[in-house]
């Protein structure tokens, strides 16, 4: 069986994991985000596009002749990086009354672990894979050899854009900047790793990130501050 599919078939199966914790755990907060299983289908989008990841010039999820450093560690420091530089200028950076319930990015924990890989896999899905895979694929296809990197350079800066415009920022000048321009320059370098060592290595800088901003910052709001 096709490897990537094998790794993309194994994080549906945390997901399905994460749903079903969610719904059997009894939460003291008012608002828990709570996936529902019919999400596992809209997932499943996602994997006709491991079929055509040779097509796109896209590395399998796992090939044996990227390394390490390139697939799992860099990427892994680049997502710690952003995620303790957003810890510490959001939360003691900004001024914000004391937290007196858990804030909306965070979420109990040991749920939170599962609540955010599948976040994590959504948007890596949704925001990276399927939109550049597809556009590489037709660029390969129709378009001529030398405009290849530019295509990919074009879907790269607007799929970056993103969520970040999504997702915008409120708050001083300086911090609407710095979460625009943190935000983009991460996803960017996301799609850069996507296309020089595959999908494993973008999907674990967002999870990096998670691990600090939304989980770590989560156990250490709900275990040393309410």
């Amino acid at each position: 069986m096709n490897r990537s599919l094998v790794i993309y078939l194994g994080f549906l199966a945390v997901t399905i994991i994460g749903i079903f914790v969610g719904h059997v755990t009894s939460f003291d907060i008012a608002t828990p985000r709570i996936w529902n299983y019919e999400n596992v289908l809209f997932m499943c989008i996602g994997i006709p596009v491991i079929f055509i990841l040779p097509k796109a010039g896209i590395p399998e999820f796992w090939e044996s002749q990227i390394s390490l450093k390139n697939r799992v560690w860099l990427p892994v420091l680049i997502g710690l990086a952003f995620g303790f530089a957003d810890l510490l200028i959001v939360e003691y950076g900004l001024e914000h009354p004391p937290h007196k319930e858990l804030p909306p990015y965070t979420q109990p924990f040991p749920y939170s672990l599962f609540l955010f890989f599948s976040g994590a896999f959504e948007i890596e899905v949704f925001y990276r894979l399927i939109p550049i895979i597809l556009t590489l694929v037709i660029a390969r296809r129709f378009a001529n050899e030398k405009a290849i990197t530019p295509i990919f350079w074009g879907i790269a800066l607007l799929t970056s854009l993103r969520e970040p415009l999504e997702q915008f920022p409120s708050g001083p000048l300086w911090f609407i900047i710095y979460a625009l321009l943190s935000g983009f320059a991460m996803n960017l370098i996301q799609a850069i790793y996507l296309k020089k060592s595959g999908f494993i290595s973008s999907l674990l800088i967002r999870l990096s990130h998670y691990l600090i901003w939304h989980i770590l910052n989560g156990v250490i709001i709900e275990f040393f501050i309410l």
